[in-house]
């Protein structure tokens, strides 16, 4: 195992790399624009998933533009090789009745607009959340409110095929009204593909499973899960850069939770619970997202209520998080929120507010503040993005 002095070296060089740097430290011409996707929780004529580009130089978004009208198709995943889209949505209809899962897509490389291909029941009630593995095999898809978790294998031209995997979660936890059964918020994987960790916000869980992209399947590791303080309430999972902790954002008492990870076995090791509110405020809020800063040096974690994004400084030695403060969002219920791949700019959705706004990164201290920049884009819940292909 690398020495933490060599992993600073190491990972200072892939900062620089990745372009976390100074804007005058490089050719602003060289960094290439991003696409921007945006699942919502719209329907009708005007609702579905919106495309917008961000400008890498100043954070400016470009106006929205409806990529493909779609029944709340809330969170969104790319496939790696950056051809097809993958979003919670509607699959089928059974008796008259919607059934929810995952709907594929084709992205158009020139202009970004999706092309529908198929859809697959993600086999639970209530689909939230799903990633696609890096070798482009599987989605994977958490149902928070069937409390379970599936796995849908891709096929080639990038339909989905029925579920290779389900598994459903059982228990309850001490929140009299939220924590009645389980409810699988979110499904991670680590670097290397070989665990899949899920967050239950209902069984105050994570849950750790081996998957096998070949087989598509899912099996309960050893130890099946890790715990978090009861009523927490565990919602989104997101892993440090080096892959030596992982962090989870708990909804329900507003606080984020800190681990250590064994890659080899697969396992979380609670470290340090810290609040994601300033002191004194006591009003009612829920937490929605977590995102690690590419540098690793910093976690953000999303208040709806206080509608702020809290920002925290890592310990590279042990992964411990201090507080550095809280950045208003400029609207209503930051449900999710997401960062440009080169860590400069964070992009804020306001789902109550109707809006996307982008906020600077500071970074040498972590602190965050208003660009000026904002789109309006009906119940934003998720953002992906990726380069635009045709870029010089």
């Amino acid at each position: 195992m690398w020495s933490n002095q060599l992993w600073r070296m190491i990972s200072g060089a892939l900062v620089a790399w990745s372009g976390v740097l100074p804007i005058s430290a490089m050719k602003a011409e060289k960094l290439g624009a991003w696409r921007v996707y945006i699942g919502t929780n719209s329907q009708g004529e005007s609702g579905g998933i919106f495309q917008a580009v961000l400008n890498p130089v100043d954070g400016t978004l470009s106006e929205p533009q409806l990529a493909a009208q779609a029944v709340n198709p809330s969170f969104v995943a790319i496939h790696p090789n950056r051809r097809f889209l993958y979003a919670i949505g509607q699959a089928d209809m059974v008796e008259g009745k919607p059934v929810r899962g995952a709907v594929a897509f084709a992205i158009n490389a020139k202009t970004g607009m999706l092309t529908r291909l198929n859809a697959r029941s993600s086999e639970g009630a209530g689909p939230c959340h799903l990633v696609v593995d890096s070798a482009g095999r599987n989605v994977l898809i958490a149902n928070y409110g069937g409390g379970s978790v599936a796995v849908l294998p891709i096929r080639p031209d990038g339909r989905l095929e029925p579920a290779s995997a389900f598994v459903q979660h059982e228990g309850r936890s001490i929140h009299p009204r939220r924590q009645t059964g389980p409810h699988a918020h979110s499904i991670n994987l680590d670097a290397a593909g070989r665990f899949a960790f899920v967050a239950d916000l209902g069984l105050d869980q994570v849950l750790v499973y081996a998957f096998s992209p070949e087989a598509g399947t899912l099996t309960p590791h050893a130890p099946p899960f890790v715990k978090v303080a009861p009523g927490a309430g565990p919602r989104h999972f997101a892993f440090h850069p080096t892959g030596r902790f992982a962090y989870v954002i708990n909804e329900l008492d507003s606080t984020m939770t800190s681990f250590a990870y064994d890659a080899r076995q697969g396992r979380l090791t609670s470290l340090q619970t810290v609040s994601t509110l300033p002191a004194g405020f006591t009003e009612e809020n829920t937490t929605a997202e977590v995102v690690v800063h590419p540098s690793g040096d910093f976690v953000y974690g999303s208040n709806r209520g206080h509608d702020s994004i809290a920002a925290f400084r890592i310990d590279p030695e042990t992964g411990h998080l201090a507080p550095l403060g809280h950045t208003s969002t400029g609207g209503k219920t930051p449900r999710n929120f997401a960062m440009d791949p080169h860590g400069r700019f964070i992009l804020a959705e306001n789902q109550d507010s109707d809006s996307v706004v982008v906020l600077r990164v500071d970074p040498e201290t972590g602190t965050l503040a208003p660009t000026g920049s904002r789109i309006t884009v009906p119940a934003p819940v998720c953002i992906r993005m990726m380069p635009i292909q045709n870029n010089p």
